[in-house]
């Protein structure tokens, strides 16, 4: 398709339909008229190395050593992997492990820094003037800023940058749907931070290589809307405000590209299998604070929110603040909670310990009371159908359900299991309350289990297959020198016999003489 087709598909009063999908009561009045808000530096910061999809990242520094504000303290290992920065100054008081901002709880490598309340900058990353840089250069400085998916994605964002290499990109959208109940720090971003982001709009569309630049936004966000179409006019590139339908899963990027579009893309494929490329709001507003000012991705916006919590805000809070001091600036409690979940309540993450800290991955953070949650008395199937009306994958739920209650992980990836985005719309729509995202996240973390013992088993197959191959061909090589050396051996005596048989023998005592 060329890029002038494609265009046409852009229309400001055309939108396509997806599929499923459900409409969850908003909530977002409890913050969206609360201002973005700066807290003030907590006294002990706690920096997991694993805040991204991929490797971890390792530690650089070691105990005892004295930080900068934006100084390196995790190096990014491998291809998709984050550099990790010090949020603020200090001195670090452990290199070890605490407990993941996860359902789980389990400890993982992480950096605790003591705080000196200082806040000195060490050297700040280097500048770039984007309009004079190459796509390579400003990969590679996004790459050094660590930043990832805002959304909630986390995936590497250099990574996506350099999709230019292997795809013929055209659109890149940016993604300000934020569809998920109660969060609105993408929207107060926007409404604030408008300039700044489209500045970052820019430099990922000169990255990418593409020739046109959508931004969707859901109908429900009329100031935000009209904020980014102020802008509209100040790129290059031509950029248009779509706005969307309400609707979850719409911040689903390929939902997302499905709905501006008309097309879908394939199962386990990507949105550049299309030509497109799709990026948060907040990404984008990284973006320009690390190549216009190098500042690398050490803060976030988070909404804090729910009945739950005194006073809902929309607070800039630094990477590692432990969770109970953003509830404490906010207030503290109203009581204790039904729920507390970092995210939305569609896709959060559950914790039990507010010691746990924000990651640059955290977009809310929500106090929900008994009277916000869904009755939880879990009731047998009805096999209604509700589950798969609703999947805006096309799946059906409750039979992967009874598949995997019957352990039978295999039938449920043949059914679909990997295809399952796990947004929670079949749990919202259960009659029966039975948790059936919750299940799917537990088979798909069994079964990627039962794929890397399995890997880890023919990878040990194949260590041990190379090194029999190894020393059969040492002991080969050490037979062919032994063989080699004895007929080195043989063919010098040889030479010694002829050598002897060939020279006159001295006369011998009492011989005559002839």
């Amino acid at each position: 398709m060329s890029v002038r087709s494609f265009a046409t598909l852009f229309r400001p009063s055309q939108f396509f339909s997806i599929r499923g999908g459900v409409h969850p009561e908003g909530r977002k009045s409890l913050s969206s008229d609360c201002p973005i808000e700066d807290m003030p530096i907590p006294t002990l910061i706690r920096v997991p190395l694993q805040q991204h999809i991929g490797a971890e990242a390792e530690p650089v520094v070691k105990r005892d050593d004295v930080v900068l504000k934006g100084q390196l303290i995790g190096k990014a290992r491998g291809p998709v992997s984050a550099n990790i920065h010090a949020p603020t100054s200090g001195r670090v008081i452990a290199v070890g492990h605490f407990a993941a901002p996860h359902p789980s709880g389990l400890p993982i490598p992480t950096i605790t820094i003591r705080t000196d309340g200082a806040d000195s900058w060490g050297p700040r990353l280097g500048r770039l003037r984007p309009e004079n840089a190459s796509p390579e250069e400003i990969a590679a400085k996004v790459a050094e800023a660590g930043i990832v998916g805002m959304g909630g994605a986390t995936f590497p964002s250099a990574v996506k940058l350099n999709l230019r290499g292997k795809y013929a990109l055209h659109t890149l959208v940016i993604n300000g749907a934020e569809c998920e109940p109660y969060l609105t720090c993408d929207d107060r971003l926007m409404r604030e931070r408008a300039e700044e982001i489209v500045d970052g709009i820019g430099i990922i569309a000169r990255a990418l290589g593409v020739t046109q630049i959508v931004v969707a936004i859901e109908s429900n966000k009329p100031q935000a809307i009209a904020a980014m179409q102020r802008f509209d006019r100040a790129l290059g590139i031509p950029l248009r405000v779509q706005v969307v339908p309400t609707q979850y899963p719409m911040g689903s990027e390929k939902h997302l590209v499905k709905i501006l579009t008309g097309r879908e893309t394939p199962a386990r494929a990507l949105t550049a299998d299309l030509g497109v490329v799709v990026h948060n709001a907040g990404t984008a507003h990284a973006v320009h604070l690390a190549v216009r000012y190098g500042e690398p991705l050490i803060s976030r916006v988070v909404t804090v929110s729910g009945r739950g919590v005194r006073r809902p805000a929309n607070v800039r809070v630094l990477i590692g603040t432990p969770v109970a001091e953003v509830l404490a600036h906010c207030g503290g409690l109203t009581e204790d909670p039904e729920r507390l979940l970092l995210g939305g309540p569609m896709m959060g993450q559950p914790i039990q310990n507010t010691r746990v800290p924000v990651v640059k991955g955290t977009s809310g953070i929500l106090a929900l009371t008994r009277a916000e949650t869904p009755d939880l008395d879990t009731m047998p199937c009805i096999r209604c159908g509700r589950c798969a009306q609703a999947c805006p994958v096309g799946l059906t739920p409750f039979e992967m359900n009874a598949r995997i209650q019957a352990d039978d992980l295999d039938g449920a990836g043949r059914i679909g299991l990997l295809d399952c985005i796990t947004c929670g719309c079949c749990s919202f729509t259960c009659p029966s309350n039975i948790p059936l995202v919750q299940t799917i996240h537990f088979a798909k973390g069994k079964l990627a289990e039962q794929e890397g013992r399995k890997h880890q088993q023919e990878e040990t197959r194949r260590l041990a297959a190379a090194r029999k191959a190894r020393e059969e061909a040492a002991a080969e090589a050490k037979r062919q020198a032994m063989a080699k050396r004895k007929a080195e051996m043989e063919a010098k005596k040889q030479r010694e016999a002829a050598a002897a048989a060939a020279t006159p023998q001295p006369a011998q005592h009492g011989e005559p003489l002839q």
